[in-house]
């Protein structure tokens, strides 16, 4: 049994970083997805992978798999890169780059 540790991004209906900053622990799926020839919905007999522990931080979820001797791997989050720029910088004259239509 095998688990990841991750810390969710932000959503793209996020504009800001609110629930964000916490550590998920989330099990791998032991069975693969099947899908219902009848209804055509997915579904899995894996109960282990509804199962989404979280955590305040990454030591937390890091101390509890191995206190339960769980194999796991920690998914470091990106950082985000971001211009900051206003919208009055698209009017300058001295433009780094020309203005296009």
């Amino acid at each position: 049994m095998s688990a990841r540790i991750y810390s969710p991004s932000k959503s793209a209906m996020q504009s800001g970083k609110a629930r964000t900053g916490y550590w998920i622990l989330e099990f791998d799926p032991e069975q693969p997805r099947k899908i219902d020839p009848l209804m055509g919905y997915t579904s899995s007999g894996d109960m282990k992978s509804q199962v989404r522990l979280t955590f305040e931080t990454k030591e937390e979820a890091v101390e509890y798999a191995q206190k339960h001797g769980l194999a796991f791997r920690v998914f470091e989050p990106k950082e985000t890169k971001r211009r900051m720029i206003s919208y009055s910088d698209n009017f300058r004259y001295d433009r780094r780059i020309p203005w296009t239509h």
